[in-house]
């Protein structure tokens, strides 16, 4: 068993939101990539697709995913399943709170933003 600490984790800008890799492959995961996400006020994410299922759960604060042009909120303790090749982003549109949750993927998951493919890398 390998404990992956917080305190430990490697630190990912992404325009606004902030990424710590927690039970990622290089951390010892071998099947699931799971992380922790910070979005500060306004931060509004790129649209992109994905091409393993990614599930984010909101811990606190609001957000809006949208999915294939159609918007969803996230409160605290709800998730949005994104389906593999699905166009979405995600944003804190709120204008004075952060927003955190905790992602999970496989390992592996390849991101397709601007016809480029890109692995995330804080969920290597």
């Amino acid at each position: 068993m390998t404990v992956a600490n917080l305190a430990d984790a490697p630190v990912f800008d992404n325009g606004g939101m902030t990424v710590r890799s927690l039970a990622v492959p290089s951390r010892g995961s071998a099947e699931l990539a799971v992380w922790s996400f910070e979005m500060a006020p306004g931060t509004v994410g790129k649209e992109h697709t994905v091409d393993r299922e990614e599930v984010f759960v909101a811990n606190s604060g609001r957000m809006v995913g949208t999915l294939d042009g159609v918007e969803h909120v996230i409160e605290a303790g709800d998730a949005l399943i994104v389906a593999p090749g699905v166009p979405f982003s995600i944003r804190n549109d709120s204008p004075t709170e952060r927003a955190t949750g905790t992602a999970c993927a496989s390992a592996g998951i390849r991101a397709t933003l601007g016809g480029q493919i890109i692995l995330p890398p804080w969920a290597q």
